[in-house]
Order: structure tokens, then C-alpha cells, then sequence
């Protein structure tokens, strides 16, 4: 058995802005695992739903709407040959549009829609169940992959993680004050930590990281650590079956 492998579900939790996809991308790349981002998919299913004009108000229609609908995740590169996910919504590229502010505020209430959540975590327990996977949100360890072996909870302050989103709409040409983003944040926050299904909390066996003041290497490395650890545990665990 000591030559045997283990393939990882490694589950990532935090709240908005902290660098959850960014790490996870790089972490899945290192690892050789695939990266899912739970996020995406909701996004995803949010430019569906501004798109066909349906509101907070018409959740059974948008939950009808995302069961019909074909969302694709698919593994490709930059030009600096850096890893990015593509993100398709019947066959056509969305990936630039799932990122724009008004999907950013209307993802969260979203979320929480109880059919749309069933929805889009089936396919997201399907794609991990065999593990070798990388997956970040808000209810990973504690809902979609409550029996992975490696649980993350990333945080960082509110002011940093506004700074970190301001630099994101600024890359993308759009201009908002800091103030703003900053109290979205918190709201957000608010909203995904208050929540009735699936809230944005810490699961009790998750590794609590604080990255403010690190960067995105030196968390990277703390998340391969914690999945090294994880890899000599579950090897010892096998050897005394």
C-alpha cells in the first residue's frame, strides 16, 4: 500500500474576496488535481437569470431555468501560460461576464435559492467524488464535501479583502470607490454568514488561514503543506487497515 497515491478532495471555504480561487487555481495546478469553482457555477447561473430578465422574485422560474441549463467548466491557459478556467453556459464562453459587478451583487441572494443549490451541488459531488480535486466556496467542508480530507477556511480583513477587489474592477476598466466596495463586503458578509441554507461558516476540523500581509505563494504553500499532512495520515491510516 505504501505505493499507493492518495487522490485528494480538498475543500476551500471563505468569505468574498479573500483569494479563494486564485489559490485554489494554482494549488489544483501543483497538485495535478482538477480545480471546480463552485463560485463560477453560481455566477454562472446568475448571468442566466439576468439574461432572461427573471428576478429575486421568480425563484422557481431562475431554479427551473439552471436545471435546464448546460454549465461547463473546462482547465485552459493564459497567453503567460498561467491557469484559468473557462466558464461555458450552453456551449458559449462566459467567462469574462460572470465577473462583472452586477453579477458580483446579485450571486449572493442566488445562492440561496434551495433548488438552484440541489442543482448545481449534485453536479458538484458527481465531478468530486473520486477525488484529485480542488474545490472552493462558501459551503464546501460543510455541505458539498463534508467528508474531504483537506478543509481550508481562508479569510483576511475586510479592508484588505475591498483592496484586493478594487484591483479587479480596476483591471477590468470599471470605477468604484473604495467605501463602496468596502461596504458591499461587509454586507456580503452579512448576507452569506446569516444565510438560512448552506450559511458561510467553519467547518470544526477546517485549518483556519488568515492571509492578510501574505502572498499568493506563501499561501499556496501553506495549502500544499496542509495536503502533504493530509496525504502521510491517510497513507498511515491505509497501512494499519
Amino acid at each position: 500500500m505504501s505505493g499507493h497515491t492518495t487522490a485528494l478532495k480538498v475543500a476551500i471555504d471563505g468569505p468574498a474576496g479573500a483569494g479563494k480561487s486564485t489559490v485554489a487555481k494554482i494549488a489544483a495546478k501543483k497538485l495535478g488535481y482538477l480545480y471546480l469553482d463552485t463560485g463560477a457555477m453560481y455566477r454562472a447561473a446568475t448571468v442566466l437569470a439576468l439574461r432572461k430578465g427573471l428576478s429575486m422574485e421568480e425563484p422557481d422560474e431562475i431554479a427551473e431555468a439552471v436545471a435546464q441549463a448546460k454549465i461547463d467548466l473546462v482547465p485552459a491557459a493564459n497567453a503567460d501560460g498561467s491557469p484559468i478556467l473557462k466558464v461555458f453556459l450552453d456551449d458559449e464562453d462566459i467567462t469574462f461576464e460572470i465577473r462583472s459587478r452586477e453579477v458580483s451583487l446579485m450571486v449572493s441572494p442566488l445562492s440561496t435559492i434551495g433548488p438552484v443549490r440541489d442543482s448545481l451541488v449534485a453536479q458538484q459531488r458527481r465531478l468530486a467524488q473520486s477525488g484529485g480535486v480542488v474545490l472552493d466556496g462558501r459551503d464546501i467542508g460543510t455541505v458539498v464535501l463534508p467528508n474531504a480530507e483537506v478543509k481550508i477556511f481562508l479569510t483576511a480583513s475586510a479592508a484588505e479583502r475591498a483592496k484586493r477587489r478594487m484591483k479587479e474592477f480596476e483591471a477590468r476598466g470599471e470605477n468604484v470607490e473604495f467605501d463602496t466596495v468596502l461596504k458591499e463586503i461587509i454586507e456580503r458578509d452579512r448576507r452569506d454568514s446569516t444565510r438560512e441554507i448552506a450559511p458561510l461558516k467553519k467547518a470544526p476540523d477546517a485549518s483556519e488561514v488568515i492571509t492578510d500581509g501574505m502572498t499568493i505563494n506563501e499561501v499556496v504553500e501553506k495549502i500544499l503543506d496542509l495536503c502533504s499532512q493530509a496525504k502521510l495520515h491517510e497513507r498511515s491510516r491505509r497501512e494499519l487497515i
